[in-house]
């Protein structure tokens, strides 16, 4: 298996739209535009992406960013090994050369410092200068790049740069309706659809908090974390406080509001 066969997606993942974001994704790679995914943590946007890289059927490469990233670690560097220095392609080269779609998860916790290196893939240069070699690499045709980030954590330390947003198309992700991520957590958990039902309302009342106590509310990530412990036989309270309650918060006042919405349904 060559080194970007790993990436590729065998398998198809479960997503379920919500509106018309894979047309417009799918035109978006038509023309390979780059592409920016907004939404709160756990709403299904690397689920999205693994889902269009298999039905476009392009590799993936995936990056979790954060702060202490460097430009080094998204492009290459020279390597040490028996025989001398070698250089070495980091996730965005290999994605350029090979045709990948690069998705570079939560970009606002990289330094702005090292994100402007994605600017000539994400013009009408598509390619990507490698100082350090003294290489210019052209961007294979299928190659996309995507990011994501949850507007929510937006500060002026962390945020994108104008010159870097109008580069890319954007899409909204949001919580599905409640009868669609009831459905998504049925399908994902393997619970009936009433336990699904009240583990959505659970988080409709958590996230009617959001700026009121809490940072952020239940993601569909938590519920589906709920539904796999009552599927596999624990009490639904103690699964709701373990995995809807106590992760997102450590006020115990807001705790106690918490455990009584569940309460209130189990």
């Amino acid at each position: 298996m060559s080194d970007i066969e790993q990436y590729k997606i065998s398998e198809e993942p479960y997503y379920r739209a919500v509106a018309d974001e894979i047309a417009l994704y799918e035109a978006a790679y038509e023309a390979r535009m780059p592409v920016m995914l907004k939404g709160p943590t756990g709403c299904g946007k690397s689920r999205f992406v693994e889902f269009m890289a298999w039905k476009l059927e392009r590799p993936l490469i995936t990056v979790a960013c954060n702060e202490d990233m460097t430009a080094s670690d998204l492009v290459g560097r020279y390597l040490l090994d028996a025989d001398g220095t070698r250089w070495h392609d980091g996730p965005l080269t290999m994605a350029a050369r090979s045709g990948a779609i690069c998705y570079l998860d939560e970009v606002v916790e990289a330094r702005q410092d090292t994100t402007v290196v994605i600017h000539p893939l994400t013009d009408h240069r598509r390619n990507l200068p490698l100082e350090k070699k003294g290489e210019l690499v052209s961007a294979h045709p299928d190659f996309q790049l995507v990011i994501s980030y949850n507007p929510g954590y937006q500060s002026l330390m962390k945020d994108l740069k104008q010159s870097t947003k109008q580069r890319f198309g954007a899409l909204d992700f949001d919580y599905p309706p409640a009868e669609v991520e009831a459905e998504i957590v049925r399908h994902e958990a393997g619970v009936d659809a009433e336990v699904a039902r009240k583990l959505v309302a659970i988080s409709h009342r958590a996230r009617n908090l959001k700026g009121h106590g809490l940072d952020e509310g239940i993601s569909t990530r938590l519920l589906v974390y709920a539904g796999h412990l009552i599927a596999k036989g624990i009490d639904p309270k103690a699964a709701c406080r373990m995995t809807l309650v106590r992760p997102i918060t450590d006020d115990a006042d807001m705790r106690d509001t918490l455990d009584a919405a569940v309460s209130t349904f189990f």
